[in-house]
């Protein structure tokens, strides 16, 4: 039997085998920006942001409680998201009712036992079921002598965030801040592809990945991880990579280029943020993975010839 005719993604490609590098954020810390200066925020998190050197600048909806109501056995807290009104409903335990002191409300049980839901949980309610948008303004790194600066360090004197901070917000938004960990141990995806036209008979690409995988330093990770996401959300105040990613002329793909890597991964998926990140050029979603072929050849187009991303390379002249 005849073998079958290979998929149009795989034919006329050059090599057998490809790399990607996949680079993922571990972790995040999100505040309005009014609090950059206050010492509780470093007090709270200030392990998490130590090794938080990627920043995400953005407009978020103010959310307010506006009130609450009992309708029988549930509680119905009222809001207002950006100034429109939203509701959620809670159920109430046995024999459970709700209180009031001025602006203050409680649900108390026969046993005098307060509670009522916190806005953290209220936030992450209200965005599953209408998704609250963060729209990204600016993306930046700061990395320093060996991982000596976080991003707090670069956001306290940073002169884009007082330049957006002085323009005036959107009606009913607020600006917040999202700090970013890039995961150290980066990842490599690879292609096997039976119908490329070199073979790999010896290993050597599969040992030059490996060599590749280890020896991409934590600061190359975070400056190409800045890059993609700035090319992918082309945030209104960035600049560079915006349209110069990916291309061999910048120094930071240098040593992709050396390494013969194919494709760049860039992945911001967190189930428990309770924003969808957007900006100008991508729509609201609840996971943003950046995808980049570095190469123009289209033999070498490999991980996403499919358009993932919706993302084309960029020609050598960017």
């Amino acid at each position: 039997m005849a073998n079958p005719s290979p998929p149009n993604i795989f034919s006329k490609k050059l090599f057998e085998i490809e790399h990607a590098l996949d680079i993922y954020a571990y972790s995040y810390v999100q505040f309005p920006a009014s609090e950059l200066y206050n010492p509780d925020l470093v007090k709270v998190h200030g392990k998490t942001i130590e090794k938080c050197h990627i920043y995400l600048i953005g407009y978020v909806p103010i959310i307010r409680l506006e009130g609450a109501e009992q309708d029988g056995s549930a509680l119905v807290t009222k809001f207002t998201v950006g100034g429109l009104p939203r509701e959620l409903r809670w159920p109430l335990p046995p024999k459970a009712s709700l209180k009031r002191e001025g602006e203050k409300f409680w649900v108390e049980d026969d046993s005098g036992t307060r509670r009522f839901p916190g806005m953290e949980a209220s936030i992450f309610r209200l965005n599953s079921d209408d998704p609250i948008l963060f729209d990204v303004q600016y993306i930046g790194q700061a990395y320093g002598e060996d991982g000596s600066r976080n991003a707090l360090d670069r956001l306290t004197k940073h002169e884009t965030l007082q330049r957006i901070a002085l323009t005036p917000t959107p009606k009913n938004q607020r600006l917040e801040v999202i700090l970013v960990e890039v995961q150290p141990n980066t990842r490599m995806m690879t292609v096997f592809n039976p119908w490329a036209e070199e073979r790999d008979e010896d290993g050597s690409r599969i040992t030059a990945a490996l060599d590749s995988l280890f020896d991409t330093t934590e600061a190359q990770q975070v400056s190409l991880y800045e890059a993609s996401l700035i090319r992918y959300f082309q945030p209104k105040y960035n600049k560079i990579f915006k349209d110069s990613f990916p291309s061999t002329n910048l120094k930071i793909l240098q040593e992709c280029y050396a390494k013969d890597m194919a494709g760049i991964i860039a992945e911001f998926c967190f189930d428990e943020i309770p924003f969808f990140l957007k900006s100008n050029t991508i729509a609201e979603r609840p996971y943003h993975i950046a995808a980049f072929n570095i190469h123009n050849a289209e033999e070498r187009d490999i991980f996403f010839g499919m358009k993932v991303g919706d993302i084309k390379p960029i020609s050598e002249e960017s």
